[in-house]
């Protein structure tokens, strides 16, 4: 070993000659060799001491910035979470009134098609009484020419008889003169009568074209409403479309959703009227009742998703600002015990009281302190799934205390097994942890 250092301080004796360091007292003088080994050992403690200082502070000011970056960011994720939720609502309710409308705008026309058909059935039978009437008239007519053909006939035949007698000629022509005056009472009854036939066929024109018409409003009034049934459907699926996707990601399928809305009264949603106009039992699958109808099913089914979704933990339970986070699910070592341990939640570091809130509508199950935990939230939701909020300064709610999302459970602390103020969530599927990031990224498509 003593050849081992002295064959290196013969080769840095070049670049680093022995060096002497005298220590002067009152009574003696000493000093102390400074061979070429020993310095290079201090130059390089010392330029190590000195890369670590410059990498140790390099690192420091990187993640300040990187931690201003994403407090940016989150608040900037924050802001468009909420204008996005906004802009849902505000479209939702604008498709609602749409759809409120042209179901009125729809009865309307149904209304007056029906006093339509109604007024032209009217006509329809009063030309039919007319015409049945002239036909009455016709033959009564060709009866009355053959009865007066008939008697002229007879007068003539008469006046041949009694030529020579007065009082027979008298007889036949006051006959005569009586089947003349019954021919003209006939023939101005015909005149009267084909009068009224004008008269009526004229209305029943005007009752075909006022119908020719209201069938062209009527095709035009289903073309617009064709228009107005494909956006209402397309604006649907696009708002179903996510939520779906958003409940099978949280490993919920969306008949389970509309099952458990159903099946509690309590916060049920009023179900929409259905259109029911068909006079023959049954709405055809085009028919525009029947569209109206899938809308508004399409609609009860989106009111429904909605508040299914607000039975999700799809929100975070920290709000943006001074809020960042530290850890995620999965193995990780230990911060106290320095064990390679399973993290079955998400941590988010932030100043101390920052507001928890609910991440879905359930009921407080634990709310107090418990070991590690520290103070500890328990909420249980639908479908199986609870969350928890640990490590809490204070706490806000109570036992069987009701919650919506959103609402203040506490504040954050370090309470419990914990190096500093932070919250630790997590979401449990039937007492099994789940990443609680999952159901954070579905819900970043429904609100």
């Amino acid at each position: 070993m003593q050849r081992l250092i002295d064959r290196l301080n013969a080769r840095l004796e070049r670049a680093l000659p022995e060096q002497r360091l005298f220590l002067k007292s009152d009574r003696a003088t000493r000093f102390v060799r400074l061979r070429p080994l020993s310095q290079a050992i201090a130059i390089g403690g010392t330029t190590a001491f000195v890369a670590w200082s410059i990498i140790a502070t390099s690192i420091l000011l990187m993640d300040s910035i990187g931690s201003g970056n994403l407090r940016d960011q989150v608040a900037r994720d924050q802001a468009n979470y909420e204008q996005r939720l906004n802009d849902l609502a505000a479209e939702r309710d604008r498709r609602a009134a749409e759809t409120e409308a042209a179901h009125q705008r729809f009865s309307q026309a149904m209304a007056r098609v029906s006093e339509m058909q109604t007024s032209l059935l009217a006509s329809e039978e009063r030309r039919m009484e007319l015409e049945t009437g002239v036909e009455t008239i016709q033959r009564t007519l060709r009866r009355a020419v053959r009865e007066r053909d008939e008697a002229r006939a007879e007068l003539a035949a008469m006046v041949q008889r009694y030529e020579g007698d007065g009082n027979g000629a008298r007889t036949a022509a006051d006959t005569a003169r009586d089947a003349i005056d019954t021919l003209d009472f006939l023939l101005a009854a015909l005149e009267t009568t084909a009068v009224e036939r004008d008269s009526a066929a004229h209305t029943a024109e005007q009752y075909r074209q006022q119908a020719e018409h209201m069938a062209m409003q009527s095709r035009l009034m289903a073309e617009r409403s064709n228009r107005i049934f494909g956006q209402l459907e397309e604006a649907i699926e696009l708002a179903m479309v996510p939520m779906e996707r958003a409940f099978r990601n949280a490993g919920v399928s969306p008949q389970q959703i509309l099952s458990a809305v159903r099946s509690g009264a309590a916060t049920e949603a009023p179900a929409l009227r259905p259109i029911a106009v068909s006079t023959h039992g049954s709405l055809a699958p085009d028919s525009p009742e029947s569209r109206a109808n899938e809308i508004l099913n399409g609609l009860d089914t989106l009111n429904r998703y909605r508040i299914g979704a607000g039975r999700l933990p799809l929100s975070r339970p920290v709000t943006a600002g001074n809020v960042r986070q530290t850890s995620g699910f999965g193995p990780r070592r230990h911060p106290l015990t320095g064990r390679t341990r399973m993290h079955n939640g998400l941590d988010w570091a932030g100043p101390r009281n920052t507001p928890i809130h609910a991440t879905a509508d359930g009921v407080v199950k634990t709310a107090g302190r418990q070991g590690g935990y520290g103070n500890l939230v328990v909420i249980q939701h639908d479908f199986g799934i609870e969350t928890y909020y640990a490590h809490l300064n204070r706490i806000d709610v109570r036992v069987g205390q009701r919650v919506s999302r959103g609402d203040r459970i506490g504040g954050m602390g370090t309470t419990g097994a914990s190096t500093g103020v932070h919250l630790h969530y997590e979401v449990r599927v039937s007492g099994r942890a789940v990443n609680p990031i999952t159901y954070i990224r579905a819900g970043q498509n429904v609100f």
